[in-house]
C-alpha cells in the first residue's frame, strides 16, 4: 500500500509539473491576466541614465487601448520609442512564436518560470527573448530580448495593485545597447553636447527608468485620442 500511495503521488506530482512547465499555457495565462484591462491612463516619471546625455528627468501621461494603442503626452521627450513604454504582454508578444519551458529561477524572493520564445516568421524583428513570469499572478516581472537591427535590451517590473484590483506596474527600468546610429530614438542636439564623440564611441548600455502612479484603468478612452497621433507605430 505504501509503495502504491507513493507510486500515485509521484504520478499527481509529474502532473502538476508538467502543467506548471507548459510554456504556452503560463504564456496564455498573462495574456488573459492583461486581457481584463481595456484601456488605462497613468501617469510617468522618467529618467534616463546614459553617459553621453545630459538632461533632466521628464514626466509624461501615457494612454492605452486594447490591443496595442499608445498615446504619450510629455514635455518633447523623444528618446524612448513607444514600444519601450508599452508594457502589455501584447506588445513583447506580437508576433508568431514556438516557446520552451526552460527553468525555476528567483526574483526579490518571487518564484518565477523561465520560458524562451522564438520568432518563426520570417519578418519579426525579434530574435530571441525570454520571460521570467509569475505564474501565482500571472505576470511578467523580467524580459530580455535581441532585436534585429536595435540589439538587445532588458525590461525589469514591479507592480502594484490598483483600487480596481488589476495588477500594474509601479516601476520599469529599461536597459538597451547603444551602437552607432542605432540609439532608439533620435537624440536631440540639445541633451547631446557631445554628440561627435558619441558617434565614434564602442558599444555602452543606456538605462531609463520609469515610475508610474496615478492609474486610472477601464475608463472608456476614444479612439480619437489615438487616431489624431497615428499611433505613431
Amino acid at each position: 500500500m505504501t509503495i502504491k500511495v507513493l507510486f500515485f503521488t509521484l504520478i499527481l506530482s509529474a502532473i502538476a509539473f508538467s502543467q506548471k512547465a507548459d510554456p504556452e499555457k503560463i504564456l496564455e495565462n498573462v495574456k488573459k491576466e492583461f486581457d481584463k484591462i481595456d484601456d488605462y491612463q497613468v501617469e510617468v516619471k522618467i529618467k534616463v541614465d546614459v553617459e553621453f546625455l545630459k538632461m533632466s528627468d521628464r514626466k509624461a501621461t501615457v494612454f492605452y487601448k486594447k490591443p496595442d494603442k499608445i498615446h504619450i503626452e510629455s514635455d518633447n521627450f523623444a528618446l524612448l520609442p513607444k514600444s519601450g513604454l508599452n508594457f502589455s504582454p501584447f506588445g513583447f508578444l506580437d508576433y508568431k512564436y514556438t516557446s520552451f519551458y526552460q527553468r525555476e529561477d528567483t526574483i526579490d524572493g518571487i518564484l518565477t518560470s523561465v520560458i524562451k520564445v522564438i520568432p518563426i516568421e520570417g519578418n519579426a524583428d525579434v530574435i530571441i527573448s525570454t520571460f521570467w513570469i509569475d505564474t501565482d499572478r500571472n505576470l511578467i516581472l523580467q524580459v530580455e530580448s535581441s532585436r534585429k537591427p536595435q540589439g538587445t535590451f532588458t525590461v525589469d517590473l514591479q507592480y502594484l495593485k490598483t483600487d480596481d484590483n488589476y495588477w500594474l506596474p509601479s516601476s520599469m527600468v529599461f536597459t538597451f545597447t547603444l551602437e552607432p546610429g542605432l540609439f532608439p530614438g533620435r537624440i536631440p542636439d540639445e541633451f547631446n553636447p557631445d554628440k561627435n564623440k558619441a558617434k565614434s564611441e564602442e558599444v555602452k548600455t543606456g538605462k531609463v527608468y520609469l515610475k508610474y502612479s496615478d492609474y486610472k484603468v477601464n475608463i472608456g478612452l476614444p479612439d480619437s485620442l489615438f487616431d489624431e497621433n497615428n499611433l505613431d507605430k
